[in-house]
C-alpha cells in the first residue's frame, strides 16, 4: 500500500572522501602489503602520508593492483583485478561497474589513488544529503522499519526529474514490490526520528544516482515498501 510523505531536503553537499573508510589500521595494512619496513613504528600522524608516498612508488596500474587486491580480495579474482587495475585509470568505476554493490568500495578505491596521483585517475565524487520526511497521515512512517533503504530510494526519486538515471534503469524496480538494488544505491544510510516525529534520513550516494537532489527544495511523493521474503 502506497503511503504520501513530504520531503524536506535539509542539506547537499558533493564529497570526495567516504567518512571513516580509510582508517589508520588500513594504511597500515596497505604498507605491509607493500613490505614497508616496520610500518607500526611510524608515528600516527605520518602513517597516512607513508602510504600515499609508498603507492606513488609504484606505477599507477600498479598502485592500482594492490589497492583493489587489498580491498577485493576474497569478491574477485586475479584476472578481474589485473583488467580493472588498466580499466580504473579511466573509467569511474564506482558508477560503471555492473555490481552495484562493489560501487561504494570502488569509491574508497579511487578515493586513495587519486590522492596518491591525482590526476592519473578519474576525480572521484559522491553526494551527502539530509532529508526530512513528514508524514500527510498518522502511522505512515512505520513502512521504514523493514528495509527502508528501497523505501527510501522510491520516495525520492518521487522528486527527481524524468531523466534522472534511476528512473531511467530502475522504472520497474520503483512501481515493483522487490528492489534488491536499492541497498548497493544507498552506500550509507541513518535514519532517526526527531522530536516532532518527523524522519530524518543521512545519506552518503553516488553523484551519479542524486545529483538532481541538489536542485530540489521540497516536494509531496508516495512511495511503498518491499513486500516481506517468504
Amino acid at each position: 500500500m502506497k503511503k504520501s510523505f513530504i520531503v524536506t531536503r535539509l542539506q547537499f553537499k558533493t564529497i570526495t572522501e567516504l567518512p571513516g573508510y580509510w582508517t589508520e589500521a588500513k594504511y597500515l595494512d596497505l604498507l605491509e602489503l607493500m613490505d614497508f619496513d616496520n610500518p607500526s613504528g611510524l608515528d600516527k600522524a605520518e602513517i597516512k602520508d607513508m602510504c600515499l608516498m609508498s603507492l606513488t612508488d609504484n606505477a599507477p596500474d600498479e598502485a592500482a593492483k594492490i589497492v583493489l587486491t587489498y580491498v577485493f580480495g576474497n569478491k574477485l579474482n586475479k584476472g578481474q583485478i589485473e583488467n580493472i587495475s588498466n580499466e580504473i585509470l579511466e573509467e569511474k568505476l564506482w558508477e560503471e561497474y555492473a555490481d552495484l554493490s562493489l560501487h561504494e568500495d570502488f569509491f574508497a578505491v579511487h578515493q586513495l589513488l587519486y590522492a596518491a596521483f591525482e590526476s592519473k585517475f578519474p576525480h572521484p565524487e559522491a553526494v551527502s544529503f539530509q532529508v526530512c520526511i513528514k508524514e500527510t497521515a498518522k502511522n505512515s512512517l512505520a513502512i521504514f522499519d523493514s528495509y527502508p533503504e528501497a523505501t527510501l530510494v522510491r520516495l525520492l526519486v518521487g522528486g527527481l526529474p524524468d531523466n534522472n538515471v534511476i528512473h531511467r534503469l530502475f522504472d520497474d524496480k520503483i512501481d515493483s514490490d522487490t528492489f534488491p538494488e536499492a541497498k548497493d544505491i544507498l552506500w550509507q544510510l541513518k535514519l532517526v526520528k526527531n522530536e516532532l516525529g518527523e524522519l530524518m534520513a543521512d545519506v552518503i550516494s553516488s553523484h551519479y544516482w542524486f545529483k538532481d537532489l541538489k536542485y530540489v527544495d521540497s516536494f509531496e511523493a508516495e512511495t511503498h515498501a518491499d513486500d516481506p521474503p517468504e
